[in-house]
């Protein structure tokens, strides 16, 4: 969603995109920023910034998932910070936020989705398969279509909560910042802010649950 002209706009390249490849960009030159201050004695701010981030979700990774879940940090710990980013671009005037379009969303649910499930069958193997039957091989007709579209579900819950949250918060500040032009302005964008950081959290939280669930041992299946 848009709230004014843009600053970078190309007439056949879709704003999402010319943003998304901005928020990339911006990602690479921060990594080559922290990779630089890495050889200096003392750290930087930004370097304390982006190890405080990547410390807390390793930390929150390990407890949920174990030693097991450390392998999948980089996956992670890339899409918290790509969505931040992104969020955070719509806070800018003259910026969109990627988020805020379904087709930048909708590849990023795909990816958690494609991975949780390489996950399970790289680790458990056919054996995986077996949860989707449920306990009960009686039950296993009625079950088999009910877990297929609960699992398809998460595509569309993971795109349309980062993709409607985001819509909701530029609707919300347009409102706002039209209601109370003079008198609101850091409150209102500490909002936006606390909104950018929520759902970057949310969506890379669901996503350490998918995979922790497909690491679980109950694939191995229940006695029939």
């Amino acid at each position: 969603m848009v709230e004014g002209p843009l600053l970078l706009e190309f007439h056949a390249i879709p704003a999402y995109i010319t943003y998304t490849w901005l928020a990339m960009a911006i990602l690479i030159g921060l990594a080559i920023l922290v990779r630089i201050s890495l050889s200096k004695t003392a750290p930087t701010g930004i370097q304390n910034i982006f190890e405080a981030i990547i410390g807390g979700l390793e930390k929150y990774m390990v407890e949920n998932m174990g030693p097991e879940g450390r392998p999948f940090l980089p996956l992670v710990g890339t899409l918290f910070l790509f969505i931040l980013v992104c969020n955070l671009l719509g806070l800018i005037p003259g910026f969109e936020s990627p988020t805020a379009n379904w087709n930048t969303t909708l590849p990023l649910a795909v990816i958690v989705f494609l991975v949780t499930h390489a996950v399970g069958i790289g680790k458990w193997g056919a054996k995986y398969i077996k949860h989707f039957f449920g306990p009960l091989w009686g039950a296993a007709v009625l079950m088999f279509p009910i877990e297929i579209i609960s699992h398809l579900a998460r595509v569309i819950t993971l795109s349309v909560r980062l993709f409607g949250n985001m819509i909701a918060k530029h609707i919300l500040l347009i409102v706002l910042f039209i209601i109370f032009p003079y008198l609101l302005q850091v409150p209102i964008l500490g909002l936006g802010f606390l909104v950018a950081f929520v759902q970057a959290g949310v969506f890379a939280l669901l996503t350490i649950m998918y995979i922790a669930g497909s690491l679980e041992a109950s694939h191995l299946g229940a006695e029939h």
